[in-house]
């Protein structure tokens, strides 16, 4: 939703040293227009070991079918680009793949997108329209979800604090890649602020 923000990054570099340092789960775009996302940075991202996310705008089965051979292993679907019909018959093409789902929401008025196979629900922190970031506003809709769907806490994330306080709420994974990728080494930047969030998880 913030456009390109580091266009010089080493997809393998970056990659490379979010995996070695903790990360569970890769998230590559994909998207060209908006973002400068490609698929071959995701094909590259391949060398890793852990589970790849395709983040595009997905809209059609074309879409998913492409980011099974490209080498993910999850696709994000937006419930504010699709309807609740799309959502279902997205999701189930996606696992004839073996591909998982990851349906993004960001309102109260998305709910009915909730597809009980879809594998995993995130929330967007960040309001698409104004780009204004309320934790307050993902905690809230946190109530409302299914319990037994993991809970993901996407985009608008900077500090370890906020990290802990939506762990608290719970929340068990998190989406994060602007806060690393607008600095000169992502890598790093992810490695400080993991040790920074085990520290602080570890003393509470």
């Amino acid at each position: 939703s913030k456009g390109v923000i580091n266009s010089n990054a080493d997809v393998v570099e970056v990659t490379k040293g979010y995996t070695e340092n903790g990360s569970a789960c890769l998230s590559v775009l994909t998207d060209t227009d908006f973002f400068g996302g490609k698929n071959e940075d995701l094909i590259t991202a391949r060398v890793n070991e852990i589970p790849i996310l395709r983040k595009d705008f997905i809209v059609n089965e074309y879409q998913i079918l492409e980011a099974k051979a490209i080498g993910a292993d999850l696709i994000l679907l937006i419930a504010a680009c699709l309807t609740p019909e799309e959502v279902v018959r997205f999701t189930d093409y996606a696992h004839a793949l073996n591909l998982e789902v990851l349906l993004e929401l960001y309102s109260e008025e998305e709910l009915g997108h909730v597809y009980e196979k879809v594998d995993l629900v995130g929330i967007n922190n960040r309001n698409l329209k104004t780009f204004e970031v309320d934790i307050q506003n993902s905690i809230r809709l946190l109530d409302r979800l299914p319990k037994d769907k993991p809970a993901i806490a996407e985009s608008g994330i900077s500090d370890p604090e906020t990290v802990k306080e939506l762990m608290d709420a719970g929340f068990t994974g998190f989406l994060m890649g602007e806060h690393f990728m607008k600095t000169t080494d992502p890598a790093n930047a992810f490695k400080d602020y993991y040790h920074a969030l085990k520290q602080l998880t570890n003393e509470n």
